[in-house]
C-alpha cells in the first residue's frame, strides 16, 4: 500500500508541475538558448563573416565556446519559416 501512495503522490506532483510550471521552463530554456547563440554570434561572428569583436577577445573566449560552436553554426545556417517562431 505505501508503494501505491508513493506512485500516486509522484503522479500528482508531475501533473501539478505540468499544469503550473512546464510552459515557463520551456520558455526560459528557449530564451537561454537564444542568449547563448547571440553570445557566440558576438564572439565568433567572423566564422559567418560578421566581425564584431577583435580576434584577441575571441581567442580568450574560445575555451568556453568550443562546445557550442557546432550546434550554433547549424542553427545559424538553418532555413527558417514563420512557424518556427510559434513553437
Amino acid at each position: 500500500m505505501p508503494e501505491v501512495l508513493k506512485r500516486l503522490k509522484r503522479a500528482f506532483a508531475e501533473v501539478l508541475y505540468g499544469m503550473a510550471v512546464h510552459d515557463q521552463v520551456r520558455a526560459l530554456a528557449r530564451q537561454r538558448g537564444s542568449l547563448e547563440h547571440l553570445f557566440v554570434l558576438i564572439g565568433f561572428g567572423d566564422l559567418l563573416g560578421v566581425p564584431i569583436l577583435p580576434p584577441y577577445y575571441s581567442l580568450r573566449l574560445l575555451p568556453f565556446v568550443v562546445p557550442l560552436i557546432n550546434n550554433w553554426r547549424l542553427r545559424m545556417l538553418r532555413e527558417r519559416d514563420l512557424t518556427d517562431m510559434m513553437f
